[in-house]
């Protein structure tokens, strides 16, 4: 936008969209999934995936620079993706894995 000011909704400004929900349809997955991620215990389990998970992909992908697989067949690319989790896990052990 060239003015992201006009955006901000709440001065009655900017684009707004609008979604026609039918209240008629039976409850999807989705709906089911996102019922239980919107939940308190959801919210605690999911939280728990940025300190968990995700760092690990976003470093391989971003850092390691693993977009794509480079080899073709289901073992190649096992191994390959075994040998970034090693690296991975070799460099963790050496800034963090020293003894004090």
């Amino acid at each position: 936008m060239k003015n992201p000011a006009s955006a901000n909704h709440r001065k009655g400004a900017g684009r707004q969209v609008s979604f026609a929900l039918n209240d008629q349809r039976a409850p999807t997955y989705t709906d089911w999934m996102k019922h239980r991620v919107d939940s308190p215990k959801g919210k605690q389990i999911y939280s728990q995936r940025m300190s968990v998970v995700e760092p690990v992909f976003g470093n391989i992908g971003t850092n390691k620079g693993l977009s794509r697989f480079s080899l073709r067949g289901k073992n190649k690319v096992k191994g390959q993706w075994q040998l970034y989790c090693l690296v991975h896990n070799v460099e963790k052990l050496a800034k963090y894995g020293r003894l004090s």
